[in-house]
């Protein structure tokens, strides 16, 4: 071969990987997004995205939470929830469980306004008694209206109001549904309206331990149930009517026709995944377990049969024929209280994207659930907090809070994938 000819392949060769070089090193910056810093006060968020069905690495996931304050360090009294009103407002509004209802300009606010104060009609003499649930009317931008949930001497009420701005019309009360609890505990009182624009309640045993007068596999009493009403008619029942495609409207058998599910010993907190419309239910246990379900028309549930997956009363060779088994459950100690919470939906924390996120009232445990086709992807611990964790909410944009007896509000902020 010629000196010409090695020549000019050796320059090319040379032309050939400097070319290589330059693209690898300038290849950052002709994407400027990667440049753009995020704003100061979320810079500790996780960037970037999981496909969707994907579920994170546990190093990228696991502990790699903390709780963040919001509203500037403004206190409650034991806080029960945080919600929002749907109305493009941006406000959250907190329920304080001895009946009043505070309202914020939004998670950076310090200063809170007195929204509803029923103190009057509530009865939280008991620990789990008192002001428990607050929902909007879906046309609440409209027609004002919100419900809560309540106890009072006698038992629960569920009643409405309307508001004006940020102040509800204490005279503007209108009772929907009311009736008695034998005990003191298990009250449920979440309520919440569903993609279908009913109205949806949670309602525990009616107390005591261990289900003794058998409420929760009785169909004539509302203890123990998902209830579902229609509040926008009214008829023979009052401020209400019930949906026709309820399990058991019109039936001959005495069962209470407001009844969508069933078999609940005390769903502390329940919701809907605004992507798929599930219904997701966290219910508290007796002794041994705490359960997440997904609520279906006309499903039993199994208490006091059952305590999750576990024969309960008998207390072997149980019968499960025709129960409803739940989605995941966990043992004590691991968990004494379930607090339930949202599939994550959000923007914040797309790491989280799909995820159930609830907690433990006790423990002060957090956790994502990742459920498809039937079954358990993954459940990772996202903190272990010292907080006696009362519930959790969302705002207009599907992010996610929790409350705490502490008389704080928080909500998750990521510290990043592990070193």
């Amino acid at each position: 071969m010629s000196k010409c000819l090695l020549c000019i392949i050796s320059v090319l060769l040379t032309l050939t990987l400097l070319a290589a070089c330059t693209v690898e090193e300038t290849a950052p910056e002709v994407e400027p997004a990667e440049e753009i810093e995020p704003p100061e006060e979320v810079a500790d968020e996780q960037i970037g995205e999981i496909p969707d069905g994907i579920v994170p690495e546990p190093a990228d996931i696991e502990e790699r939470f903390v709780p963040e304050e919001i509203f500037q360090g403004a206190s409650f009294n034991r806080p029960l929830l945080v919600t929002n009103a749907g109305d493009g407002s941006g406000r959250l509004f907190v329920v304080e469980q001895a009946g009043l209802i505070h309202v914020m300009s939004g998670p950076e606010s310090a200063e809170k306004e007195l929204f509803l104060d029923i103190r009057n009609l509530v009865d939280d003499s008991g620990n789990e008694m008192g002001l428990l649930g607050l929902a909007f009317h879906p046309r609440y931008a409209e027609n004002g209206l919100f419900f809560v949930n309540y106890t009072d001497s006698q038992g629960t009420v569920i009643a409405s109001f309307e508001a004006t701005g940020n102040e509800a019309d204490q005279n503007s009360r209108e009772e929907i549904l009311s009736f008695n609890q034998p005990y003191r505990n298990h009250n449920g009182g979440h309520l919440e309206f569903g993609p279908d624009g009913y109205l949806y309640i949670a309602t525990g045993d009616g107390g005591s331990g261990g289900d003794p007068q058998g409420h929760a596999q009785n169909r004539q009493t509302y203890h123990g149930n998902i209830l579902r009403i229609d509040i926008d008619a009214r008829g023979p029942l009052g401020n209400y009517i019930i949906p026709p495609d309820n399990p058991f409207a019109g039936n001959d058998d005495g069962y209470l026709e407001e009844i969508y599910a069933y078999g609940l010993r005390n769903p502390w907190r329940f919701s809907f995944d605004p992507e798929t419309g599930d219904l997701w239910a966290g219910d508290v246990g007796q002794s041994d377990v705490e359960e997440i379900n997904i609520i279906e028309k006309g499903k039993n549930y199994g208490w006091n049969i059952m305590e999750g997956t576990q024969c309960f009363n008998p207390p072997a060779d149980c019968d499960p024929t025709g129960l409803e088994m739940p989605v995941y459950e966990y043992l004590h100690p691991l968990g004494r209280s379930i607090t339930g919470g949202y599939v994550y939906r959000g923007a914040r924390q797309p790491l989280l994207d799909g995820a159930y996120v609830y907690g433990d009232f006790v423990t002060g445990l957090i956790w994502a659930l990742w459920y498809a086709d039937g079954e358990v992807k993954a459940n990772y611990t996202l903190v272990d907090t010292d907080l006696n964790i009362s519930s959790f909410g969302v705002d207009e944009d599907d992010e996610l809070y929790l409350t705490a007896f502490d008389g704080k509000v928080y909500r998750l902020a990521y510290t990043g994938p592990a070193n």
